[in-house]
C-alpha cells in the first residue's frame, strides 16, 4: 500500500462524509426547485379575478345594432369568450362555443368579445366559420380586455349568475370543458 492509499484508508476510504452531506444538503433543494418548475409555463399566472366581481362592460354588437352590458346578463351564468379573427386556436374553438350555446343557451348566456380586430374582419370571419350563435361584441380600444386582464386570445371566463368570475380558461376550450364549467356554477 502506498502512503497516499494508507492515508485515504485511515480517513474512511477517500470519502469525506461531512463534505458529502453538506453538498447534498445544498444541492438537493436546488434540484427540487428546478425539477418542480419543469414543464410549467412561466407566463401562466392565476387570474386575480377568480371569485371577484366581473368587471362591468357596455359594448356594441358587431352589427352595431345594440349595446350589451354585463348587468343585462345577470341572473344566469355567462360564458365570456375573448377572441380575434387572426387567432388560430380561436378558429378551432368556435364550433365548440357554437355547439355549447345551442345546448346550454337556455340556462347560460354566451358572449364573444373581439380583441384587437375590425368590424369588417369579424363579420367576414363569422360568416366563414359558422355565424353567430350568441352576441359578438367589439371592444374598441380594448377597455374590456384590459379590465379582464386578457394578455392573449382565446381566453374564456365563466361568470356566475350573480356576476362573480368563477373560472378562467387560457387557450381554446372544448364542449366538455364548457359543460363542466357550467355544471359547477348552477
Amino acid at each position: 500500500m502506498t502512503a497516499a492509499t494508507e492515508q485515504g484508508a485511515k480517513r474512511g476510504g477517500g470519502v469525506s462524509w461531512p463534505v458529502l452531506l453538506v453538498g447534498l444538503a445544498i444541492v438537493s433543494p436546488l434540484l427540487w426547485i428546478l425539477a418542480s418548475g419543469i414543464g410549467k409555463d412561466p407566463h401562466d399566472i392565476a387570474s386575480p379575478l377568480i371569485d371577484k366581481p366581473a368587471p362591468a362592460f357596455a359594448l356594441r354588437t358587431v352589427e352595431g345594432d345594440r349595446e350589451v352590458t354585463l348587468d343585462s346578463l345577470r341572473g344566469k351564468p355567462v360564458v365570456l369568450n375573448f377572441f380575434s379573427t387572426w387567432c388560430v386556436p380561436c378558429e378551432q374553438e368556435h364550433p365548440a362555443l357554437l355547439a355549447a350555446s345551442r345546448a346550454f343557451g337556455d340556462r347560460a348566456a354566451f358572449v364573444g368579445i373581439v380583441f384587437e380586430d375590425t368590424r369588417d374582419a369579424v363579420t367576414r370571419w363569422l360568416d366563414r366559420h359558422g355565424g353567430r350563435g350568441y352576441p359578438v361584441l367589439i371592444d374598441v380600444g380594448g377597455p374590456a380586455a384590459i379590465a379582464y386582464g386578457v394578455y392573449g386570445v382565446p381566453e374564456t371566463f365563466i361568470i356566475d349568475g350573480g356576476g362573480t368570475i368563477r373560472q378562467k380558461f387560457k387557450g381554446a376550450v372544448d364542449f366538455g370543458t364548457i359543460r363542466a364549467a357550467l355544471e359547477e356554477v348552477r
